[in-house]
C-alpha cells in the first residue's frame, strides 16, 4: 500500500463536501463520522474518524476540528499508519486559526503546526521535528480540515452537471489550488439504506498516488448534512475505497429513501 494513502482520504474528505448558505446548518457541535477503508476492493486498510466540537482558543469561541486514520492490523504488519490533523476554526466564517498536523507513516514522522494571521496576511509554521519557525504569505485560505466545513455552506442550487467549485487550501507550507467537478446526483445502496447522494468528482494530480488526474470519484448525502459517504480513487497501485462506517451527533436527519 502506497505510502500517505490516509493522509490522501483525510484530504479529499476534508474538501469535498458542501451545503446552501441557509438554515439549517450543516454540522454542529458533536459530529461524528467514521469510514472504513479498503484496499483494492477487498483487503481493509483501516479507518478514519472526524469530530467536531466547540471550545475557546485565545479568548475566542472556535471549532476544534479533529481527524485520526489509522491502519489495520493486517496492513499495519507492513506499513503501520497513526495520523492525526486537528483545526481551530471561526464558528461563523469557517476561517482557519490553529491546524496541527501528527503523523506517522511507516515511521515517517511529521509534527506541524500552523497559525494563521489573517489579518496581517501571514501563516506561521512551526516544524517540531526539525525545530523550524518559517512564515509564508497567505491570501483567502482554508487548510485541510476546515475546509470540510467551509465547504459544507456553499450554495450550490444553480450548478449544472460539469460545473467546477474551486478554493485555495493551505497544507504544510504552500497554497494549492482545488477544483471539484459537479456530476449530478445518484441513489447509492448503503449499509443504512438507499441514500440520495451528490456524485462529485475532485480534480487530483496525476502521478505517485493517482492513475489519472480525474480518478477519484465522491458521492456525498444530498441531505442538510452533505457528508461523505462514499469514495473511489483509483491508485497508481491498486485502488482505494471507503464508506460511511458510523455517525453520530448530526445536526439534521439523515434521510433514507423507502421504498
Amino acid at each position: 500500500m502506497k505510502r500517505n494513502t490516509l493522509t490522501i482520504l483525510l484530504l479529499l474528505v476534508s474538501l469535498i463536501t458542501f451545503s446552501q448558505e441557509t438554515t439549517p446548518k450543516a454540522y454542529k457541535s458533536g459530529e461524528w463520522l467514521q469510514y472504513r477503508m479498503s484496499y483494492s476492493g477487498f483487503l481493509k486498510a483501516g479507518t478514519a474518524t472526524l469530530e467536531l466540537k466547540e471550545t475557546v482558543l485565545d479568548g475566542k469561541k472556535v471549532y476544534h476540528a479533529k481527524g485520526f486514520g489509522k491502519t489495520s492490523t493486517i496492513i499495519g504488519w507492513f506499513f503501520k499508519v497513526r495520523d492525526t490533523y486537528e483545526s481551530y476554526f471561526d464558528t461563523e466564517t469557517s476561517k482557519p486559526y490553529l491546524f496541527k498536523r501528527d503523523v506517522n507513516e511507516g515511521g515517517h514522522i511529521i509534527r506541524r503546526d500552523i497559525k494563521f494571521d489573517h489579518k496581517n496576511k501571514i501563516a506561521t509554521i512551526h516544524d517540531h521535528k526539525y525545530k523550524k519557525v518559517t512564515q509564508e504569505p497567505i491570501g483567502n485560505v482554508q487548510d485541510m480540515i476546515s475546509s470540510f466545513y467551509y465547504l459544507r455552506n456553499i450554495n450550490i442550487d444553480t450548478l449544472k452537471v460539469g460545473d467546477e467549485i474551486g478554493m485555495d487550501m493551505f497544507f504544510d507550507s504552500k497554497t494549492y489550488p482545488f477544483k471539484l467537478r459537479y456530476l449530478g446526483t445518484e441513489i447509492l445502496k448503503t449499509k443504512f439504506g438507499k441514500v440520495k447522494t451528490i456524485k462529485l468528482r475532485p480534480i487530483v494530480q496525476a502521478g505517485r498516488v493517482f492513475k489519472e488526474s480525474e480518478s477519484v470519484t465522491i458521492w456525498v448525502t444530498a441531505d442538510d448534512n452533505k457528508i461523505p459517504i462514499k469514495l473511489k480513487a483509483s491508485l497508481a497501485v491498486g485502488s482505494l475505497r471507503a464508506e460511511l462506517k458510523a455517525f453520530k451527533g448530526l445536526a439534521n436527519s439523515f434521510k433514507i429513501i423507502f421504498d
